[in-house]
């Protein structure tokens, strides 16, 4: 759950929906518990709060309210299950949101942080709290005594932030940018001296001096006139500085690249009006921009990218949003989603606008089905293939035909990556996906496609470890390390580095195995890539006592170790290792089939250790059946870990099955 109290006070779903509060004491509530924040409220307290007389039924009023904005916040709580949000802890309540949650505690912080950050950072930090601003803070209760303090703190919060920003501006030598925000900042808030001072600096230092020295006498007039006062000890000395041109007031000289980011953004900002199409598709593209940067800037990219196709589809405009959605052609080389449930709001979006789109619009038509086709990764069909499973897979193969038709490189390079994603119908399909990679190279290189030539090396290095050719391998991540460090695309080393932890698990002990893994666990730290994250290092590690026949160090492992989305495929084996084979064979009775991606060889194989450890017929059986077309393969092909050759395997369940 999102809440907002900068503006009006609602709450939005993890998809962005509105979350419907049943009337305004159940806001009130809400909001009340938002300012504690996180610490518990007691009964009388909220009843003092919410009434200047209250009523008889007062508290069992309150536990009403309490209990409806329980149903709102936790719809698919279990019911007679103890409340995990909004918790009852004594005699009273409390909103136990995470830190992030609620927009006035993220505004808190980025206040907080941006005096730690450089001025680029700290200018890019505020310019977005600013922006999470909707009115003044808890519109809706700007009587209840309750509220007042923490408005009125909030409101100067507020101020200081613009202060802040415009002090960013004129570091980074943007002071003409800065001048029309703050001669607004000015006006609205005359007797905020140091706002003078920063625009008076600004003029100056845009070749104002002039200007600046009436701005201070606009300032001298207004205290003198309203308050019977005169500036204070710093307006007095920036206009003495100003009258001597004193040297300190001289930008310091800044980097060019600033410079032209902030001439242009004020240049858009004051041509292009707010609330149009255009600014969703330049939103579009700016996010598509950041997400290769990965970190915070990869989970911003993908959340300011829902808003904009959200905001694009709610206007009514397929073709708008069929380009808002398109633009955003980021490649993707990992199979498992880093946000599954935004995901899905993206392609029912785009199946929807599918729908509406004018037949001749074959461009955005492709960029839909492979925008489809990308964001449905993992979702082709396990063991029943169903007309919901199969549609990402025709999604993939119509964009590619679209492109090939249309002779757009870019296009195709876009719906490639859509085939890759829906390339895991079976086991080994290593070969195919080399194919894929080797023409997604070809076409990037020729067109000068930085992202999608990195894209194509790294299926490369997954396709070479299914076949053990760890020499290609090398070659293919030195290529995409190259063209990382000439472009700037930091997220390429993580899985470069994974991919060389992975060659040295093949070549060395396995204390050093286990070190170059925890080594590359480290770049996923910050990343924003919990698609990858969740899981793999203990995974990873797992595939390494199981080639070196370690069953000491796989009961070793943490009862509490989290193995994200792999755990059900894994109990198996560590229940064997700890002696419990009863339970083994449970868990592999229960067993359904792991997802088709990258590591479905390794999760089965994973699978038949411990069914032949328990002698499970059946389930070596299922096994040996997904594990036979990559007979020729290693389980190396995620490029991450490998658990040895599928032959191997094969042969032990052969073995197995015929005592």
């Amino acid at each position: 759950m999102r809440f907002q109290v900068l503006g009006p006070v609602t709450v939005h779903d993890d998809l962005g929906g509105p979350v419907a509060l049943r009337g305004p004491r159940y806001r009130e509530v809400l909001a009340r518990l938002i300012l504690a924040n996180r610490r518990v409220v007691p009964v009388g307290r909220l009843v003092d709060d919410l009434w200047d007389e209250p009523p008889v039924d007062a508290v069992g009023a309150v536990r009403t309210f309490v209990a409806g904005l329980r149903r709102a916040l936790e719809p698919d709580r279990p019911p007679r299950t103890p409340a995990r949000l909004l918790v009852t802890e004594g005699l009273g309540y409390a909103l136990r949101a995470e830190p992030d949650a609620v927009d006035a505690w993220r505004f808190d912080d980025a206040i907080r942080v941006s005096s730690t950050l450089p001025a680029g950072q700290a200018f890019s930090l505020l310019t977005e709290a600013l922006g999470w601003w909707r009115g003044p803070a808890y519109t809706d209760f700007a009587d209840a005594g309750w509220a007042q303090a923490e408005r009125s703190r909030l409101t100067e919060q507020r101020l200081l932030a613009v202060e802040r920003r415009a002090e960013a501006q004129l570091a980074l030598g943007a002071a003409a940018a800065a001048v029309p925000d703050l001669d607004a900042h000015v006006a609205e808030h005359p007797w905020r001296e140091d706002a003078w001072g920063l625009l008076a600096t600004a003029l100056y230092r845009s070749g104002r001096q002039a200007d600046a020295l009436a701005v201070l006498a606009r300032a001298r007039r207004m205290l003198a006139e309203d308050l019977g006062i005169d500036p204070g000890p710093a307006l007095r000395r920036l206009e003495h500085d100003l009258l001597r041109q004193a040297a300190h007031l001289d930008p310091v000289a800044a980097d060019p690249t600033v410079q032209v980011w902030e001439q242009a953004r004020a240049a858009y900002d004051s041509a292009v009006p707010p609330r149009t199409g255009t600014r969703l598709e330049s939103t579009a593209g700016l996010m598509r921009d950041l997400a290769v940067t990965g970190g915070g800037g990869l989970a911003a990219a993908r959340a300011h990218r829902l808003s904009a196709v959200v905001a694009a589809d709610e206007l009514g405009d397929a073709e708008l949003t069929a380009r808002v959605i398109g633009i955003y052609d980021v490649p993707a080389i990992w199979t498992r989603s880093d946000d599954p449930a935004q995901d899905r709001r993206l392609v029912d979006i785009a199946e929807k606008t599918l729908l509406r789109l004018p037949a001749h619009d074959e461009a955005d038509r492709a960029r839909l089905l492979a925008t489809i086709a990308v964001e449905s990764r993992g979702a082709l069909p396990v063991d029943d293939p169903t007309e919901a499973g199969l549609r990402p897979l025709r999604a993939a193969r119509r964009a590619e035909e679209i492109a090939r038709r249309l002779h757009d490189p870019a296009l195709l390079a876009f719906a490639l990556n859509g085939v890759f994603m829906q390339s895991f119908q079976r086991a080994g399909l290593a070969q195919r996906r080399e194919a894929l990679g080797t023409e997604i190279v070809a076409v990037a290189a020729t067109s000068k496609l930085a992202t999608y030539e990195v894209l194509g090396h790294l299926i490369l290095v997954q396709t070479r470890c299914a076949c053990a050719d760890y020499t290609g391998a090398d070659q293919h991540a030195d290529a995409a390390d190259a063209l990382a460090q000439r472009y700037e695309l930091p997220l390429v080393k993580v899985f470069t580095t994974w991919y060389r932890a992975l060659r040295t698990s093949a070549t060395t002990d396995l204390a050093t195995a286990e070190a170059a893994y925890e080594a590359a666990a480290a770049t996923l730290t910050g990343a924003g890539m919990p698609g990858l994250e969740q899981g793999i290092l203990p995974l990873a590690q797992l595939s390494l006592y199981l080639r070196h026949h370690d069953t000491g160090k796989i009961a070793a492992i943490a009862a509490d170790t989290d193995w994200g989305p792999y755990k059900s495929w894994v109990e198996p084996t560590l229940l064997v290792a700890r002696g419990e084979l009863a339970r083994a064979r449970e868990a592999l009775h229960n067993l359904t089939s792991p997802p088709r991606d990258l590591l479905f060889e390794a999760l089965w194989a994973i699978v038949a250790h411990a069914a032949i450890a328990v002698d499970d017929v059946e389930a070596m059986h299922r096994a040996r059946i997904h594990l036979s077309p990559a007979a020729a393969e290693t389980t190396a092909q995620s490029g991450l870990l490998s658990v040895g050759p599928v032959r191997t395997h094969l042969d032990d369940i052969d073995t197995a099955m015929s005592l």
